[in-house]
């Protein structure tokens, strides 16, 4: 099979973390694997699998009007250069005349289902990209049964041609870290061991910061040495956190740390009281299911796919200020109750691996080919 990772940004956000992950579990399984992307990213990909064929694209397709034009009739070229069997989509759009079998992943339906909280432009894109992939795709993957069900609910597609495939975590990366890893993660926002309370992702308006801040804000009253809240990851474009963040009161603190590399990840995890993430839905929860892996206390939302990932080992909240405020007070009030779910979810995370994503990917390329 061709997998297309060409999409994948240099920050190797969610994205580029399923992808490199499916693409070395592929590899460790001996599958007949061949890769095509950016220029900046063969070498990593001849390392990740270095009995694949790694094939480099022009340098042009590193603007997305670019990569999107070439997706058409270099991808094609390449699958045809490889001896392809079947063409993996990681990323909503396909070529439209491929030659042979493709698979796409769908991630999630957010376009859909929010429309508003998202840049128009974008969303034109995502939803006819969307639309034609599901219809024209030999077969669709997704990250969850929620997904699934929204596919099917919202578009019509045909469950027959839908397979689930779970995301995987790396426990080389995200694993339970040692007080010396809690203690240089702390002292780089520093901190130097004061507590605190964990977010990490895309400040846009469906990971729902606003309310979160203002969740926290009203959970740490009355408190003496309230914990500080952390909103670690890249920038985005939601319109109501500048005035959340106006009206912390001034003896509380917001650090803003912006990207956190991935081995200061398991630190920064399990060094919180929690690991808030109380997102209005999801079509997996990856930083949910790696904060659990580092044996975080995670609160996260009862919506779409989180409780796929969750389970019954991290806490629960809907996404109003006031039930997460009630939410995360609890947390903070009961470290024994921290401390369970912090076990719960490490082993729960266990269950999530990449080999067991890689077998389903591979059903789902045997089925395209068969069909």
């Amino acid at each position: 099979m061709l997998i297309d990772a060409t999409a994948i940004a240099a920050d190797r956000g969610a994205l580029g973390r399923y992808v490199d992950g499916l693409i070395g579990a592929l590899h460790r399984a001996d599958a007949d694997l061949a890769v095509v992307c950016q220029r900046s990213d063969e070498e990593r990909y001849g390392q990740l699998a270095p009995k694949a064929r790694v094939v480099a694209g022009p340098t042009s397709i590193a603007h997305r009007q670019a990569r999107l034009a070439w997706e058409q009739t270099g991808l094609p070229l390449v699958a045809q250069q490889v001896g392809a069997h079947v063409i993996h989509a990681p990323y909503y759009s396909i070529p439209l005349r491929p030659g042979l079998p493709t698979v796409v992943t769908v991630h999630d339906m957010a376009y859909f289902t929010d429309p508003e909280e998202h840049n128009p432009v974008k969303t034109t894109f995502i939803r006819s990209a969307t639309r034609t992939a599901v219809r024209r795709a030999t077969r669709v993957i997704v990250p969850s049964k929620a997904t699934r069900d929204d596919l099917v609910r919202l578009l019509g597609a045909d469950p027959t041609r839908i397979d689930v495939a779970y995301h995987g975590v790396d426990h080389t990366i995200f694993h339970p870290p040692t007080e010396e890893e809690r203690r240089r993660v702390s002292d780089r926002l520093g901190l130097h061991g004061r507590t605190y309370i964990a977010f990490l992702g895309a400040l846009e308006p469906r990971k729902n910061v606003p309310n979160l801040i203002r969740g926290w804000v009203r959970a740490t009253e009355g408190l003496e040495g309230p914990p500080a809240l952390i909103l670690a990851g890249s920038g985005g474009w939601d319109d109501e956190l500048d005035a959340a963040l106006a009206d912390v009161p001034a003896h509380l603190r917001v650090i803003r740390p912006g990207y956190l590399p991935w081995p200061s990840l398991p630190g920064f995890f399990a060094g919180s009281l929690a690991v808030a993430l109380p997102s209005r839905g999801e079509g997996f929860g990856l930083p949910v299911l790696e904060a659990m892996a580092c044996g975080a206390t995670v609160l996260t939302t009862h919506r779409a796919s989180l409780p796929e990932v969750g389970g019954e080992a991290v806490a629960y909240t809907e996404p109003g200020i006031e039930d997460i405020a009630t939410a995360l007070r609890a947390l903070i009030d009961d470290p024994e109750r921290r401390r369970r779910l912090a076990e719960a979810a490490h082993v729960r995370s266990r269950e999530f691996t990449w080999a067991a994503s890689a077998e389903a990917h591979l059903a789902a390329y045997q089925r395209a080919v068969e069909q």
